[in-house]
């Protein structure tokens, strides 16, 4: 009886030994993990990830997890080199970049090259500018991945207007000055039949405007002919949220002048409504040049009738 007991004493230490090492090393990865990158676990599936507005310190914590831990990573034009440069040394990266009027590659390229590289049991992060579900044909991609029978999963990121409004001191919402908050784009197709330009024009609300810059002359003009006012503020923010920041104020009948005046590029947001005159007050980015500009004609506009 005696050896029996002794027995089932001696096979019972290991256990407890082994109990106890498991319960140490669950400790120490709950509270080391997040520095150690031991936390997340990546599995071989497509994430499509928002990569903000620009500043690198506007990536999230998931994304910079995913990021060090993929195979392939797909990334957008507007994805900075300090944001590459976070991902896993030996990750295949694959530009697929659009750009007005200059595309890499099409729609349905990039859509066959996420299913090429989803099937190959990789973990592949698709990475976009700003967040992916906001004027990102994040959509369209991941109706493609499910087309294919493919996993996936969605990290979403900080959105331009939010990203650059901010760091322009631009608040994009205030309670005496506009209750309503609008994105729209130019660049979808048909936009300028399709947009409810009623809608758009009402006042005290502001409108923030994706990837509008060549169509800047007829936002204004058809604003203002469906009854915003041409003195309604105006700000293009002009690579935005990074050391190169522009933030050009002026009015919404100017618009056109302005974005010729100071040679506008890409990437640029405007934001318009009488949220605007904050920008001055609120100026904080440190990196931003802030630009009034100051109109050198007063046009005459004839103003529609809204139906």
């Amino acid at each position: 009886m005696f050896i029996v007991v002794s027995m089932k004493y001696d096979m019972f230490i290991p256990k407890l030994f082994i109990g106890k090492c498991l319960l140490a090393f669950t400790a120490f990865v709950a509270r080391w993990g997040h520095y150690l990158n031991l936390n997340i676990s990546v599995r071989q599936k497509v994430y499509l990830v928002g990569g903000g507005p620009g500043d690198p310190d506007l990536l999230t914590v998931k994304a910079h997890k995913l990021l060090q831990k993929a195979d392939v990573v797909l990334y957008d034009a507007l994805i900075s080199p300090e944001i590459l440069n976070l991902t896993n040394p030996k990750a295949l990266l694959i530009s697929v970049g659009k750009r007005a009027n200059n595309h890499s590659k099409k729609q349905q390229e990039i859509n066959q090259l996420l299913v090429k590289y989803g099937k190959q049991k990789r973990s592949v992060v698709r990475l976009k500018g700003g967040d992916p579900f906001i004027y990102g044909r994040g959509g369209e991609e991941l109706q493609a991945l499910i087309s294919a029978g493919i996993d996936f999963e969605v990290v979403p990121g900080i959105t331009a207007a939010s990203g650059c409004a901010s760091y322009a001191g631009i608040p994009l919402t205030h309670r005496d000055y506009s209750q309503t908050v609008m994105f729209i784009t130019a660049q979808c197709r048909n936009s300028e039949e399709n947009l409810d330009w009623t809608s758009i024009a009402r006042k005290n609300q502001t409108v923030v405007v994706y990837m509008g810059l060549l169509k800047n002359d007829v936002l204004s003009q058809q604003l203002i002919a469906y009854g915003r006012c041409p003195d309604t503020p105006v700000a293009v923010v002009e690579n935005g949220t990074t050391s190169s920041q522009r933030v050009i104020t002026g009015t919404l009948g100017c618009l056109t002048e302005m974005v010729k005046e100071h040679q506008v590029i890409s990437p640029a947001l405007m934001i318009i409504g009488e949220v605007v005159v904050f920008a001055r007050q609120l100026d904080w980015h440190p990196n931003s040049q802030m630009i009034q500009h100051i109109s050198k004609a007063k046009p005459f506009y004839e103003l529609r009738e809204a139906v």
